[in-house]
């Protein structure tokens, strides 16, 4: 998953710290904030090592009634034929080595030079953006422990052979691939704070994310359905720029995990179409309860240590250079609404 927001975060306009160094060469030195910090700086706030960098909400759990658990376990059999089949084979997808230069080459030093001159024509506000992105997917283990909370699709055995677990477990590794991917370019790119950015994904990993969903499948099935159809924009959106800068590898780059999440999107909306068709009276009001809450975004508890608003600032920079806007956030809305059938 890459960095969604809600339209409510838009109204900043301070500009994040962690992407890019304070080093010479630069064309904008606008984008650091006074806080960034060199990696050798002593002065680190140390006020919530272990904690998010805001309040999360009263936590409700196990909210889905305890029958509803065997619909899941009666949709075992259509969820191995409907829903296994939006998962590539290992062998058959692309990895990202397939996109970067090659080490093991003795045209390594060249292509990563040929890599760094393509990225020294693409603005520094793209590379904040780009930079929130890896941040959000590279904390993937945060959003496998959020589907393994799902009663009744949860893996209980941490090897379980339920489709349920199985998907899981699947696109959790095809979903591995895209921070694995950005991590490694950024680093080449040699436009970026690595060690600061490091801080920022172990930050985010340890608070963890407040998305609402109670345990229950029906409510983090619809959540999942918004947020991969999110990503899908994002990327996509990420991949249209990068091209328009002239540098067409990193949009393939971007290309490709957009193609990926458009594939997830469709299974996650599937599943909750699934549910609509046999349970309309319940899946309806997790939906109406979701969108009251309204979506909260996976990296909204991003922190570098220093500023409390970071998402915030990101957001408000992703939003300036249209990869993912307050239009976007309604038309993902109205999307799912006519693709359940809602209003029906």
């Amino acid at each position: 998953m890459a960095l969604k927001f809600n339209p409510i975060t838009f109204q900043s306009q301070k500009l994040p710290s962690f992407a890019l160094p304070p080093m010479a060469g630069l064309r904008s030195p606008k984008f650091f904030m006074a806080s960034t910090l060199r990696s050798g700086s002593e002065e680190v706030d140390l006020k919530k090592p272990f904690m998010p960098p805001r309040e999360v909400h009263v936590q409700v759990t196990h909210s889905m009634p305890p029958q509803k658990i065997e619909i899941f376990k009666s949709l075992e059999d259509w969820a191995e034929n409907n829903i296994l089949t939006y998962l590539k084979p290992v062998e058959k997808c692309w990895q990202p080595q397939d996109f970067l230069p090659d080490s093991a080459s003795d045209g390594f030093h060249e292509q990563v030079k040929e890599l760094r001159e393509r990225a020294k024509e693409i603005p520094d506000d793209y590379f904040v953006v780009l930079v929130g992105d890896m941040i959000t997917e590279e904390a993937l283990p945060t959003y496998q422990t959020m589907l393994n909370t799902l009663d009744g699709v949860r893996d209980e055995t941490g090897a379980s052979l339920t489709p349920w677990a199985i998907w899981t477990g699947a696109w959790t590794a095809e979903e591995n691939r895209h921070g694995d991917l950005l991590n490694k370019y950024l680093y080449l790119s040699g436009r970026v704070d690595m060690r600061q950015i490091e801080k920022t994904i172990r930050y985010l990993i340890g608070s963890g994310m407040d998305p609402r969903t109670e345990n229950n499948p029906y409510l983090g099935f619809i959540y999942a359905s918004f947020q991969e159809r999110a990503t899908f924009i994002s990327h996509g959106n990420t991949a249209r720029l990068a091209k328009e800068h002239g540098d067409i590898k990193l949009a393939q780059i971007c290309g490709n995990i957009a193609s990926d999440e458009k594939r997830h999107e469709t299974a996650y909306t599937k599943i909750v179409e699934k549910l609509f068709e046999i349970d309309p009276y319940g899946t309806v009001l997790a939906f109406a309860d979701m969108m009251r809450k309204k979506i909260s975004m996976p990296a909204h508890l991003m922190y570098d240590g220093q500023d409390d608003n970071l998402f915030d600032n990101f957001s408000a920079v992703a939003q300036r250079l249209g990869v993912y806007t307050a239009r976007d956030y309604a038309d993902i809305l109205e999307f799912l609404v006519n693709k359940w059938k809602v209003t029906g």
